[in-house]
Parts: C-alpha cells; structure tokens; sequence
C-alpha cells in the first residue's frame, strides 16, 4: 500500500532543525511587514528586514542616504516596536547592501502587439476620418504591418 503524500509545511514542521528554522522565517516574514507598516513614505519600500539576533533588529538598505534616513526615525521604530511587538528589543541595527538596489522592484512594461485585424478597422476607419484624426489612426494602423515584420 502506498503512503499518502504528505503537505510541504508538515514535513518542515517535523523533523529536525527545519522546525526552528521555519519558524525564525516566519518571524522575519512577519517583522518585514510590521516595520514597513509602522515607516511611512518611500522609506518603507527602500528597507527589509536581515535578522533578529541577541536582541537587536538589523535592517538593510540599498544605499547610503536612505540608511540616513532610517536612523533618523530608529528612535521611534525602536519605541513602537517595544511596545507594540517586540519587548525584548534592545537596538536596531541598519546597515547598507547595494545588492538590494540591483533588485529591479517595477513590473516590466508588456507592449502589446496590434493584431492584423484590428489594424484593418482601424484603417478603414481612418478613411472615413477627416484631419489630424485621420493620420493618426492611419499610422497607428501602420504599426500592425511594422510589428508584423520585427516578429
């Protein structure tokens, strides 16, 4: 008889050290999203959560100015956060690694392709359109034949 496969999260909350280990993954999961509720302005977005070792919260940034900024409003972060989730707090600790700037956080721009028929909609529109209008539908009907052959 075979065994049932079991859930992912099951499996890491059983044996061995990955118990403990999901679990600290877990608590700088849920941090991250504390501090950056608790920051407000681009700074939330330019910081992350590294580590919670001996008491001391480490942050990371990517650059130089906005770990300037981050120290500016530790004082407060540390005292929100001592009351709200972390007691045992002693500091925050920020420090800068470049490597986060390298991370590309904007979604890619998709350009969509204009398909053969609606170009032949929009041209026989275009002919029935007089002025300035009419051009621009023209070319943008023209956009179709030229995307066609870059493909």
């Amino acid at each position: 008889m075979k065994k049932l496969p079991q859930d992912l999260s099951q499996l890491v909350h059983q044996s061995g050290s990955l118990p403990s280990l999901a679990e600290r993954a877990e608590l700088l999961l849920y941090l991250d999203k504390y501090v950056k509720q608790l920051l407000t302005g681009p700074v939330s977005a330019q910081l992350t959560v590294a580590n919670l070792r001996q008491n001391v919260l480490v942050l990371e940034t990517p650059t130089s100015a906005w770990a300037a900024r981050i120290n500016f409003q530790k004082a407060k972060l540390l005292q929100q956060l001592q009351l709200e989730a972390l007691p045992m707090l002693t500091a925050i600790e920020v420090k800068v690694n470049p490597a986060l700037a390298s991370v590309d956080t904007k979604p890619k721009v998709t350009h969509r392709a204009l398909s053969e028929t609606a170009a032949a909609h929009i041209n026989a529109l275009a002919e029935h359109t007089e002025g300035t209008l009419g051009q621009k539908l023209k070319r943008l009907a023209a956009l179709a034949s030229r995307q066609g052959s870059k493909d």
